[in-house]
């Protein structure tokens, strides 16, 4: 039988709505079905719980109920039920396979062994078995159940807390509340951090820095219960003393750890953590059930550089650890540094940008491949920094996308497009498509359709010539969702590219799915082409992509283009669209019109 041991809790006074139950009643309770005349009341207003089956003493029988509130105007209480008050009342939760025999003996039986180990102590009040429980309470969920039994108060100190009665502390007690973890005896971040102002105190001239969790704490928790939990915690505290590298140790909170180390080459120091967590690994309640770590650790330079802001250099590196399976133990470098505080710059300062009418739109122009004539362009954003310099893409594009401000710049870049376009109708000048970016940060706004058709309208720009490119290398969590958005784009006359296409998670039978006009075939593909190293491999590969895009027709357009004896090759293979250096480079609105309009 396996026990999972929740939590313990408080109910207050309240009043127990229930119906008798025969034998019959109670083993179909334990299969999930409640008597119609209690289950009806289940999660209305002023409910303390599930229905559930209540062993009460009072009453010398078990019942099939649901407990409300008491003495509240606004419930509607139930009429047509038998009630009874329960006083309020402590209880310790446990929750059990529901293949279980279960009653009152065997759960007497059950809290009485629970005690013996778990005397439910608390940072400010203890609790211990009730002998003679006033009140039990079994409630049936999907394949468990879960089991109150009485538990009573016996050692309060919350209330002191509540009011503020400093003088029924000891001094010592204040000490331990204010520097220790309440859960496993050790110090807390208070603790250590004394270490990071004034390490000389304690004779550490220098030190390395860790800073951990464990991988999914929650899942522990949740299905072993939080006294095995508990048990991961103090295994933690345990090995953390008994290293022979580690100067000082505290639990930071939850299942977050920090350790001042004692420097040595990262090789060793690496091995020394590897064999660590590896000690840790092992969760006691089930042998199969493999524990990981994600840990941050700043090197002796940059750690004595940081002083007692070391931690938030070791958070940075541990927030880089992402894989689900397997400890992950990361180095902190300068280069880190720079790229985490530069990205937060730039989420702080993209507003100011906007505002300061920094960002740029570029246009590269797109070639028909047999006329060599322009058939369009695509819009790309550029950054003049403080108008002094001009950064490349790759040092704000991915900040951007992360944070979500990317939706913001996508604005920008069509609103910028569709006012120079709507300037040149005016003129009267030639109008070729030109595309745009569309986010996946953008696909969830339920304003998306009529914010894009407002901003290409309010400049008086056809819907055709506009042509929104979906990056195929970006992953979306609603697949349904995103294909609506792009069929709703297109019945109101936008044309569709997919970006990149072959670098990202697309399947073929997505692709047949999609409401798209153009196959953009990204630039990997084109650069082993007519080179020195050329394959077969790569222009079968090519040759079919085309061939498929032309069959499920699709326009096919090629990037990346950088030679005269690509663009041939491309031809001969049944490429339409070319856009690369070969014809030209990204080039400012100003120059797109004067060289092509």
């Amino acid at each position: 039988m396996f026990i999972n041991k929740l939590n313990q809790l408080y109910k207050p006074k309240r009043i127990l709505y229930y119906v008798d139950a025969s034998k019959e009643d109670i083993l179909a309770f334990y299969k999930g079905v409640v008597p119609p005349s209690v289950e009806k009341y289940s999660n209305v207003f002023g409910t303390y719980d599930y229905p559930g089956l209540f062993f009460v003493r009072n009453l010398q029988k078990e019942v099939i109920g649901i407990e409300f509130r008491d003495n509240d105007p606004r419930i509607e209480y139930p009429s047509n039920l038998k009630s009874v008050e329960l006083d309020a009342s402590f209880f310790y939760s446990v929750e059990i396979d529901d293949d279980v025999e279960i009653d009152f003996p065997f759960i007497k039986n059950l809290f009485e062994e629970i005690a013996k180990e778990d005397n439910a102590h608390r940072p400010y009040s203890d609790l211990c078995i009730e002998e003679d429980p006033k009140v039990i309470s079994v409630f049936h969920g999907y394949k468990k159940i879960r089991i109150l039994h009485e538990w009573k108060l016996y050692n309060d100190k919350a209330i002191h807390v509540m009011c503020n009665n400093f003088d029924q502390f000891e001094k010592k007690d204040l000490y331990k509340s204010a520097f220790t973890d309440m859960i496993t005896g050790t110090f807390n971040w208070n603790y250590l951090e004394a270490f990071l102002e004034v390490p000389g105190d304690r004779k550490i001239e220098d030190y390395a820095f860790a800073h951990f969790d464990v991988k999914q704490f929650r899942v522990i928790n949740e299905a072993y219960g939080h006294i095995a939990a508990n048990k991961v915690l103090n295994n933690i505290v345990k090995t953390m003393n008994e290293a022979d590298f580690v100067y000082a140790s505290a639990r930071c909170h939850n299942d977050n750890f920090a350790m001042l180390l004692k420097d040595m080459p990262e090789p060793e120091l690496r091995k020394k953590l590897k064999d660590f967590f590896e000690k840790l690994s092992v969760l006691e309640e089930d042998p199969f059930y493999k524990i990981y770590y994600k840990c941050g650790v700043v090197p002796m330079q940059r750690a004595m550089l940081s002083g007692n802001r070391v931690a938030d250099a070791a958070k940075m590196a541990q927030a880089l650890c992402t894989n689900q399976k397997g400890t992950e133990i990361i180095f902190y470098t300068d280069k880190m540094h720079d790229d985490i505080s530069w990205g937060n710059y730039v989420k702080a300062y993209v507003e100011t940008a906007v505002e300061q009418n920094e960002f740029v739109v570029y246009l590269q122009p797109k070639f028909n491949i047999k006329t060599e004539k322009i058939k369009g362009a695509e819009a790309l954003i550029r950054w003049n920094y403080k108008n002094k310099e001009f950064l490349p893409p790759y040092r704000f594009i991915p900040f951007f996308e992360k944070d979500g401000s990317i939706a913001k710049i996508d604005d920008l870049v069509l609103t910028k497009v569709c006012e120079a376009m709507g300037r040149w109708k005016k003129d009267g000048k030639p109008l070729y498509p030109i595309s745009v970016n569309l986010s996946r940060s953008c696909m969830y706004d339920e304003k998306l359709i009529d914010k894009l058709v407002g901003i290409v309208d309010s400049y008086g720009v056809d819907h055709h010539l506009i042509d929104f490119e979906l990056t195929e290398s970006a992953t979306y969590d609603n697949m349904e969702h995103m294909l609506s958005v792009l069929q709703e784009l297109r019945d109101c006359g936008f044309k569709i590219s997919m970006d990149d296409f072959g670098t990202g998670y697309s399947s073929l039978s997505l692709l047949t799915q999609m409401p798209i006009d153009t196959l953009k075939i990204d630039k990997s593909f084109v650069d082993p082409i007519a080179a020195a190293n050329e394959r077969k491999e790569d222009i079968i590969v090519l040759r079919h992509i085309i061939d498929l895009a032309k069959e499920l027709g699709f326009v096919c357009l090629a990037e990346g283009a950088e030679s005269r004896t690509q663009v041939d090759r491309l031809r001969d293979l049944g490429c339409e669209i070319i856009q690369g250096y070969y014809y030209s480079k990204p080039i400012p609105l100003e120059e797109y019109e004067e060289k092509y309009l």
